[in-house]
């Protein structure tokens, strides 16, 4: 997930937006200028605008409160945070990996929805308490805001509770699934598939409501609908990838014959003699005498050099220098680093240790040893 935006960090975690919560940020805006308009049409275009983004800031904020909840509970398990972001659709928190156990995963899940109804419920209290639900002349500003956010609250606690992964509440079915089984390649299975079932359920349900006449509450819900369809099955692929790749290091998949050049070799007979006749992409550069390495070659740095260059260019100018590539060291999980390259978007990744590359690391490998171990483990 791409950021655009960090906003500063809490407890040592950096707190994030996504391009795509701007989106839905103005729509919140605006949704609650019309809510506050209709709820008392004697306020003030400047007072109902006002209540509306002091509203989104304090929505927002409770979603940090949520997923903060989450990050708290990995960490007092020993799993690293990396950071909370918002986006479209909400907020995640990255934790460096899954949980190691059934109980862990359990009170990971549910802290999140627990939270989000305490506040809710907190602030409808509080909502109440200034009369906010009362039949006086006028509605109290701070009552409406209470409310409104009292509400929403209780319907994330609500709808995160649904039992579909990667949703909360399909993390505590997965948790209960594995702690009687003793499974977790099986309890995911099974909560990647009740997602799926929810998922189909909520675009059924928002299409019905939608030409029912609900209008654009129908159709979000859809598309909540699909969204969790879509995520279900893949967040599942990627827990089942990760377990299925316990124990094993980069040192272990890492491919020992490395593919070099020499940096004085000519950039046009590199292309003819190793990139067209090969098929390779990647390629490392050795340098003069030691024949250490000194850099990289692919395809892509080649694109950026003017063809009619190409036969006055040596590779090691055309190169990417060593000092400015990504390594991973040989005793690097594998799941780790395959989350590296996918963030990344690397295809290949050199294995290094005190500045030597020892192997090279191509994701297509790592793919293939998934789908093997997978297919035995299933």
């Amino acid at each position: 997930m791409r950021v655009q935006l960090r906003l500063g960090s809490v407890l040592g975690i950096p707190i994030q937006l996504h391009y795509s919560w701007a989106v839905v940020a103005a729509l919140v805006v605006i949704s609650l200028a019309r809510f506050f308009d209709f709820a008392e049409p004697k306020w003030s275009d400047s007072l109902t605008w006002t209540l509306a983004v002091i509203t989104a800031v304090l929505f927002f904020g409770s979603l940090v409160l949520h997923e903060l909840a989450h990050a708290a509970v990995a960490r007092s398990r020993g799993l690293s945070v990396r950071s909370i972001t918002l986006f479209a659709l909400g907020g995640v928190a990255q934790i460096g990996k899954d949980a190691a156990d059934p109980r862990t995963e359990f009170w990971m899940g549910i802290v999140g929805p627990l939270t989000s109804a305490a506040i809710g419920l907190l602030c409808l209290g509080a909502a109440a308490a200034i009369g906010a639900g009362s039949d006086g002349p006028a509605l109290e500003p701070a009552g409406a805001v209470l409310a409104w956010l009292g509400i929403i609250n209780l319907g994330i606690a609500a709808f995160n509770m649904i039992p579909g992964f990667p949703l909360d509440g399909g993390r505590v079915l997965r948790a209960i699934a594995w702690f009687w089984t003793g499974n977790l390649i099986r309890a995911t299975r099974l909560a990647a598939r009740v997602g799926e079932l929810c998922g189909y359920l909520l675009i059924v349900f928002g299409l019905y409501r939608f030409f029912g006449g609900a209008g654009l509450p129908g159709l979000w819900l859809a598309f909540l609908g699909w969204f969790l369809l879509e995520v279900a099955s893949g967040s599942a692929e990627q827990t089942l990838m990760s377990e299925a790749m316990r124990g094993l290091t980069a040192a272990d998949v890492m491919a020992k014959e490395l593919p070099t050049v020499d940096g004085r070799k000519d950039l046009r007979v590199f292309i003819d003699e190793d990139l067209l006749r090969t098929g390779r992409r990647y390629f490392l550069v050795r340098g003069e005498g030691d024949g250490r390495i000194d850099g990289v070659i692919t395809s892509d740095e080649v694109r950026t050099v003017e063809p009619g260059l190409w036969s006055s260019m040596t590779v090691g100018k055309a190169m990417w220098p060593m000092d400015r590539i990504r390594t991973i060291a040989p005793e690097t999980p594998l799941s780790e680093a395959l989350e590296l390259m996918s963030r990344e978007q690397f295809s290949q990744i050199p294995v290094a240790r005190n500045g030597k590359v020892e192997g090279l690391l191509a994701r297509g490998q790592i793919l293939n040893l998934w789908h093997a171990r997978a297919e035995i483990q299933a």
